[in-house]
């Protein structure tokens, strides 16, 4: 073929790209220059109200009230255990106040709702003749002396403490630091990342030694603990690129083709970074999987390209002109299979998450990154360097020989396999069709299911879970009222029901409001008799009752007291059953002039959460297979060929959320989004084993043929490529971080599955709807 002829068929595109190549090269190095050094400046970045569905009633409520709702929404804990004798030393004391000054310190603390038995604000009181008397759990006069020890343990005892901010066994003592979430010093977003790596540095580092130990658990360390960990993963990277090169080198036994390939790929990343840097987004825990997503299918297609190139060389053409016949080649698969990624990715945008959606942003740009350096720059490149002749020769003789996988593959065109394989097929639905019913919302596991089971943090929130009586997860729900009507008769009244009703809920452990406050102030004021410890009808008895209420149980203008659910845990089953129970109750008891709003804490916070992910994950499927579905129609015009692609990939998502189920990963912010991404990379390889059926059968081969020359062209880079990049996200499965370690294990399934679906249930169900007609044999 002359290139007068070539020039003659090509494309626009295509002369825009070859016949400008010097341009085009300056150009990617200028961008590649520029957006290298925007990529520098990213740094993983964490956000509390990213982490959380905004716009859902439960946080809408809790934001109405979040200033009031400071010690119960986004704490950390840090309890200071001795390991010699009890906390009634002057020793330990001596250590306690150092540390509660020193977090005070620390930028981003709520200081005025930071409570430990050191700040004014934890207080005692106690029932004499005279009426409640009290004070501040560690006087004015303190000297560290016998007597103020004496005296501070009376006054622990008076407090209430014991089991919250006192350890049940006296051994360690409980700091509450609520923060900020914007750093009032700078007016910025709290760096939870420089946040944790101060309360390392300033508490544990300083104060841990061989008598004292520090636990910290919260939102702010799990995260810190999440950014430090993820650092390890630019190890996983490194090493999944070493192991792609290696791969890439075998397949093609070209270094030029490898280094070529994984050059692009690696641009392609550094391009997404830098632009989400350009556009004031970043990189959270949870989108760290991105990058190597961009990575990967930017090898995927890369090594059709230099497939197809390797090829062209072979049949005769010099480098230029291969590279031009494989860019024509796959062009149309390559936008139509990259096209549905990007597409795909950012139907995530309907999840109401802001880290799902920075997400699906950051893998949108990553694809469309793709678009220009593997579909652009890699044939542009290869034009210049072309396959190198070891290469061209290997895959010649590649060519003449059979290989025992391709002609395994092959078979399954023919009826007695395809059919076979059908069988299996429908074994492998039905399997995930019963386990996938199993699958849960949520998390699954107590403590931080995103950290190891040993991890230090779920460590230190096992050490207060043992040592508290006081559960760390907690379900807020908000008692609201007109300005001062929160302590009305009436409204303690029904607010002393719920909590009656809420104590008597499986998964419940305690129930705290100001009605203990009023019961309480009533059997003081009465000289200790337990017939009084209940709720006076008298308004003016029940002002007085309430006289003492601490702060946090109501807000300054009494319009609002949250009622606070302690809970055995926050496992899916636990936060559904008391959302169910609170629900429960609204519909059975209506006052009016109070309002039992959910939710806040914790507890409530994820409880929102789960319920956006769960009606989330169905509208999300359908709109990534709804994208996937009308880009293949409007490219293969045919409803049949569109069914042999797609339902290979809903096998293999059917199948991935039974394996959720098997392993007990639930569904949540850190695995909801998996899915959409395992899609997105599988259609690729549909399009292009498809594409190349489609030529075999234009030439008037039979479909068998037509699925050997599609293995032979580019069957062998599909299962390359799933293999490979199977095997570089098996390393995530020795993270640190457990719910990357859950995420490589199904993306490797994915990977593994999506090719195997390609390779082999594309040609059976071709066979089985018999579309070729006399072709079919």
């Amino acid at each position: 073929m002359s290139e007068q002829s070539i020039e003659s068929k090509s494309v626009w595109l295509e002369r825009a790209l070859f016949n400008f190549r010097p341009l085009w090269f300056v150009i990617f190095a200028v961008l590649t220059a520029f957006l290298a050094w925007h990529a520098s400046q990213v740094r993983p970045e964490a956000s509390f109200t990213k982490m959380i569905p905004t716009q859902h009633e439960f946080i809408q409520n809790y934001f109405k009230h979040q200033e009031d709702l400071a010690s119960l929404g986004n704490v950390v804990r840090i309890a200071v255990e001795t390991t010699e004798g009890d906390i009634f030393t002057p020793e330990f004391q001596k250590t306690l106040q150092e540390i509660t000054d020193e977090v005070f310190f620390i930028p981003g603390v709520n200081r005025s709702g930071l409570k430990s038995i050191w700040t004014p604000n934890v207080r005692w009181s106690e029932v004499t003749e005279e009426g409640f008397v009290g004070g501040p759990v560690i006087p004015d006069n303190w000297d560290a002396s016998e007597r103020a020890l004496d005296q501070l343990r009376t006054n622990v005892l008076r407090s209430g403490e014991v089991g919250n901010l006192v350890a049940n066994n006296f051994k360690s003592a409980l700091i509450l630091v609520p923060l900020n979430e914007v750093n009032p010093d700078t007016g910025e977003a709290l760096d939870y990342q420089q946040f944790s790596q101060q309360l390392e540095e300033r508490i544990r580092d300083k104060y841990q030694n061989d008598t004292v130990k520090i636990h910290i658990t919260g939102f702010a360390k799990v995260i810190g603990d999440l950014i430090e960990g993820a650092y390890q993963v630019g190890l996983f990277f490194v090493i999944a690129i070493v192991i792609t090169l290696l791969m890439l080198f075998w397949y093609s036994r070209c270094w030029r083709s490898a280094f070529a390939v994984l050059s692009c790929s690696i641009i392609a990343v550094v391009w997404q970074l830098g632009i989400i840097e350009l556009i004031g987004s970043g990189i959270n825990p949870y989108s760290m999987l991105v990058p190597f997503l961009v990575f990967a299918i930017g090898v995927s297609h890369g090594v059709q390209i230099i497939n197809a190139i390797s090829n062209n060389r072979v049949d005769g053409h010099d480098k230029f002109i291969a590279s031009r016949l494989a860019f024509r080649s796959l062009y149309i698969a390559g936008l139509t299979a990259l096209v549905s990624d990007a597409i795909g990715f950012t139907t995530l945008m309907v999840i109401d998450i802001e880290v799902i959606q920075e997400l699906a942003i950051a893998a949108s740009i990553g694809v469309a990154v793709v678009v220009l350096t593997n579909l652009g720059l890699l044939p542009i490149i290869m034009s210049y360097t072309g396959v190198s002749p070891k290469g061209v020769e290997y895959v010649r003789s590649t060519r003449e020989e059979q290989h025992p996988v391709l002609a395994f593959f092959g078979r399954f065109s023919q009826p007695k396999w395809a059919y076979s394989a059908l069988v299996v097929a429908l074994i492998g639905l039905t399997w995930g069709l019963v386990y996938s019913q199993q699958m849960k919302i949520g998390d699954l596991d107590a403590g931080a299911p995103e950290l190891r089971p040993d991890s230090r943090y779920n460590l230190d929130n096992q050490f207060i879970v043992d040592n508290y009586s006081s559960s760390t997860d907690i379900f807020v729900v908000m008692a609201e009222t007109a300005p001062s009507q929160c302590i009305a008769y009436d409204n303690l009244e029904l607010m002393d029901r719920f909590s009656w009703h809420m104590e008597n809920t499986p998964g419940v452990q305690d129930v705290k409001s100001v009605v203990y406050v009023a019961k309480m102030g009533s059997f003081g004021l009465n000289e200790g008799n337990l017939k009084w410890f209940s709720l006076n009808r008298n308004q003016y008895v029940l002002n007085a009752n309430t006289g003492r209420t601490p702060p946090g149980l109501i807000n300054p203008d009494c319009s609002m007291a949250p009622i606070i659910i302690y809970l055995n845990d926050h496992k899916a089953e636990t936060l559904q059953t008391v959302v169910a129970s609170v629900n429960s109750f609204n519909q059975q008891y209506q006052q009016e002039g109070l309002e039992l709003l959910m939710a806040a804490g914790n507890s409530g916070i994820e409880a929102a959460t789960n319920s956006v992910i769960e009606s989330a994950q169905t509208k999300m499927l359908l709109w990534v297979y709804g994208v996937v579905i009308v880009l293949c129609l409007i490219t293969f015009r045919s409803i049949r060929t569109v069914t042999c692609i797609v339902l290979p990939l809903m096998l293999t998502t059917i199948m991935s959320q039974g394996l959720m189920a098997v392993l007990g990963i639930g569904v949540k912010v850190a695995t909801l989004p998996v899915i959409a991404l395992g899609v997105g990379i599988g259609v690729d390889y549909g399009i292009y084993i498809y594409t190349k059926i489609r030529e075999g059968l234009a030439q008037g081969m039979h479909l068998n043929d037509s699925y050997k020359y599609a293995l032979d062209s580019t069957g062998k880079a599909v299962g390359f490529t799933g293999l490979t990049l199977a095997i570089g996200v098996a390393t995530w499965i020795f993270s640190p971080i457990k719910f990357q370690a859950d995420m490589g294990i199904l993306l490797t399934f994915m990977f593994l599955w999506n090719m195997l679906g390609a390779l082999i249930l594309i040609p059976a169900l071709a066979r089985f709807f018999a579309r070729f007609g006399k072709q079919v044999h």
